[in-house]
């Protein structure tokens, strides 16, 4: 700690030190997006001299971020053209008959797949059919949704270009003087952790998953029985005016729970099964999504759209063959959240109607436009084609429908692939640099037809590239005021009469649990300087100390929060806060103890 002291006795260090206290509390508050809170940390850093434009900007033109943007566009590709179709086959076949079957499955086969391709959207594309699947067999998605979101992050640390996080770390690393990473530089220790973690998802007791719908009638053979929370105004011609709701013919044809009715000021709640209809009368319904969309053919009800009450014949466009409707998912770092639909005038500015809103077990009491946007919502909406397709570029939320006129011709199929399979052996066995036949794959999905030119920039993720473009610049602002030399003196005495086992079980412990409440992102970007310059004190390769922070950043089994594809499945899988620790703890357990052994056995450490 006197290192430490005597480091922030420097005035840069000490300014250093303020803005990444300062990033850590907007990260963990979430009062900015992360992409915001690495740009408001990069611009301090440059105002107060702390870095120059070059040192701070430099990560922008690194080539791990080129062959992200690269990369995004070859997935693009290889999720429009069907490229996961065989994999939708197996999970639909006869042969997967249990909940047992169905996660070893995922484990063995998704996180292959997600060592090459983004996690979340390999998860968005398997989300309906695994959902399919459940209803099927009458079995609660609860007990085989998170398995899926963690045999995605299993895969994350097969390769370098499973992970964004990943490619941040190869980065960081190459700019600290360590050298950059391979494409499958730490694929022998990702390869028996996937295995170890997909044999605890098949053996770990049932029980550990709640059971949310087999033990009641929610399962029945429509596609969503989660329950969408929704508004119908009664007009002044309805056939519905003067009856009872228990009589009317509303809840003899309809699936719908009426959770509050206001007229006028007055709010009235259940019990209502006697209270009589009347022109204007406004009601808060539970319904699925399949009875919702028969609503909208319902003449003695209409829909009410955000925040007014606007008739659904007055939806943007109408109702004619232009429109669909799909789901979108409000991701973790979204925009959006805190805000309500009338304050956001999400109609007007997307030009897309929302139906409903589903929030996992709650109940939104609410009316619709007044509802409060949390992380994890998803909405029911209802647009125009090519208002869906902006919504896909968003960054603020997470179409989960696909649009099958977004695929190309079948045939183009094997093109994507093949393409996809040179991009990964050509750095393998040749001299050719892994961004360069990153970006020649890209432009050869565009060249053969599997991308559209639109499609390719469309695919970029703008938040990702400005997240990791700024948070390299942490990385060179510790290391150039000496606070990562000064932080791992401090935990080399913290950690001197310890062994290396033990060291490295702490150092990933704690990654781990800081990736819970921080983005893992950031977590890599603190924590990756400190852990090089704390390799020569534990007599350890400075790769020995890399490989414990990036697996530990790559472990999200305890929190909703901790990574997005664990937040996408939460509202379908109906779970609660604590289902995912649960779950998560006894697989946390495990790799907290395996990982480090195996990263010393494989720097030949004891």
């Amino acid at each position: 700690m006197a290192v430490l002291s005597t480091a922030i006795q420097n005035p840069q260090a000490l300014i250093t030190l303020a803005v990444l206290l300062l990033a850590v509390v907007l990260f963990i508050s979430g009062a900015l997006a992360p992409e915001l809170t690495g740009l408001l940390s990069m611009a301090l850093l440059m105002a107060t001299g702390v870095l120059t434009p070059q040192q701070a900007l430099a990560g922008f033109g690194r080539p791990a971020l080129i062959t992200l943007m690269g990369l995004f566009a070859v997935s693009a590709a290889l999720f429009r053209s069907g490229a996961l179709d065989r994999v939708r086959e197996l999970i639909a076949s006869e042969r997967i008959r249990s909940p047992r079957r169905l996660i070893a499955l995922l484990g063995l086969v998704v996180a292959p797949i997600s060592s090459v391709l983004p996690n979340t959207p390999v998860v968005a594309s398997l989300l309906p059919v695994i959902e399919a699947w459940c209803h099927r067999r009458r079995i609660s998605p609860s007990k085989v949704l998170l398995p899926l979101s963690f045999a995605a992050l299993f895969g994350s640390t097969l390769t370098l270009l499973g992970s964004s996080v990943n490619l941040l770390v190869s980065d960081i690393s190459e700019q600290l003087g360590n050298g950059s990473l391979e494409l499958f530089s730490f694929t022998a220790i990702g390869v028996p952790i996937w295995l170890a973690g997909t044999t605890y998802l098949m053996l770990a007791p049932q029980a550990l998953l709640p059971d949310r719908g087999s033990n009641s009638d929610e399962l029945g053979d429509n596609k969503d029985q989660t329950g969408y929370f929704t508004e119908v105004t009664i007009p002044q011609n309805s056939q519905l005016v003067g009856q009872s709701l228990h009589n009317s013919r509303l809840q003899r044809r309809f699936d719908v729970d009426v959770l509050e009715l206001q007229r006028g000021r007055e709010r009235l709640l259940p019990p209502l099964a006697d209270r009589r209809l009347e022109p204007g009368d406004r009601l808060l319904l539970r319904v699925t999504r399949a009875d919702l969309l028969r609503l909208q053919q319902e003449h003695n009800v209409q829909l009410a759209t955000r925040e007014s009450i606007v008739p659904s014949s007055l939806f943007p466009s109408g109702l004619g063959e232009g429109q669909r409707t799909v789901e979108v998912l409000l991701p973790a770092g979204s925009t959006l959240a805190g805000a309500s639909l009338r304050e956001l005038r999400f109609r007007q500015r997307h030009n897309a109607t929302i139906l409903a809103l589903r929030r996992g077990q709650q109940t939104v009491q609410e009316r619709l436009g007044q509802a409060v946007l949390r992380e994890g919502d998803v909405l029911l909406l209802q647009a125009p084609l090519d208002s869906i397709r902006g919504l896909q570029a968003s960054n603020d939320l997470l179409v989960l429908d696909q649009l099958e006129n977004d695929l190309p011709t079948v045939r183009r199929k094997p093109l994507t692939i093949a393409i996809a399979l040179a991009m990964l052996i050509m750095p393998t066995v040749t001299a050719l640099p892994l961004v360069a036949a990153v970006l020649l794959a890209a432009v050869a999905m565009v060249a053969g037809g599997c991308l559209r030119p639109g499609e390719l920039q469309r695919s970029i993720r703008l938040d990702v590239i400005l997240l990791l473009g700024s948070l390299s610049s942490f990385s060179v602002a510790m290391q150039k005021t000496g606070l990562a030399d000064a932080l791992a003196s401090s935990f080399e005495t913290l950690l001197n009469d310890w062994s290396n086992y033990l060291a490295l079980l702490v150092i990933f412990l704690a990654t781990t649990l800081l990736t819970q409440v921080m983005s893992p992102a950031a977590s890599v970007a603190l924590l990756v300087p400190v852990a090089i310059q704390l390799a020569p004190g534990l007599d350890l390769l400075p790769n020995a100390l890399v490989f414990t922070v990036l697996f530990g950043a790559s472990q999200s089994f305890l929190t909703p929060m901790g990574h997005q594809t664990n937040l996408m499945v939460f509202g379908p899988g109906r779970y609660r806060f604590l289902d995912v620790t649960r779950y998560g703890a006894g697989l946390t357990a495990l790799m907290t103890v395996m990982i480090p052994g195996l990263i010393l056995w494989h720097f030949g450490g004891s």
